[in-house]
């Protein structure tokens, strides 16, 4: 019987280092990203894990993983990397190409909140809160669970009912355009 192997992408590593502008391949496996990372123990592959399936080239991991789509964005990887690699980045190309391939995210509820976080962003030049959450909830059809929260975060001003935006519109919009490979 023939086993169904998955084949490593050489190409992988070159494109996100590439993409991420990340100098993937001078990690050397010292786990300083993983000691520093608040969400670690969430993770199916740890942050140095994640660099070493870019050398290797397993993309079908990766992008089947839960990590990518688990990471705070804190920076910390960065910060404590003595070559200054940032998974983060590297998380951010990663989730493109599991959007952009029209392949079922690994955390349905983070990648939605993910897709609504950056069409706020693009729509108004900044996260607006209210209807970031609003939006969110209504794609999860989970109305009702953090309630209690959302009301006390407005009593105390933390949503804004109307969004800011930004004044320049026109480079934001080049800026998603550009992220999508449409410029």
């Amino acid at each position: 019987m023939q086993e169904n192997k998955v084949l490593p992408q050489p190409h992988l590593l070159s494109w996100v280092q590439e993409t991420s502008g990340q100098p993937v391949s001078r990690c050397y496996q010292c786990y300083k990203c993983t000691g520093g990372c608040p969400v670690a123990s969430f993770m199916d592959i740890l942050p140095h894990q994640i660099v070493r399936c870019l050398h290797l080239g397993l993309e079908d991991e990766l992008l089947k993983s839960k990590s990518i789509w688990l990471c705070a964005s804190c920076h910390t990887c960065k910060a404590r990397c003595p070559n200054g690699i940032d998974i983060a980045s590297i998380n951010d190309v990663l989730k493109a190409k599991v959007i952009s391939r029209g392949l079922v995210p690994a955390s349905s509820t983070i990648a939605t909140f993910h897709r609504e976080f950056l069409a706020s962003v693009e729509k108004y030049g900044r996260a607006h809160e209210l209807g970031l959450v609003m939006a969110y909830k209504w794609k999860t059809r989970d109305y009702w669970k953090d309630l209690s929260l959302g009301v006390k975060m407005f009593r105390k001003g933390k949503f804004r009912l109307w969004p800011d935006r930004i004044q320049n519109k026109e480079q934001l919009r080049s800026i998603f355009k550009r992220a999508r490979g449409e410029a």
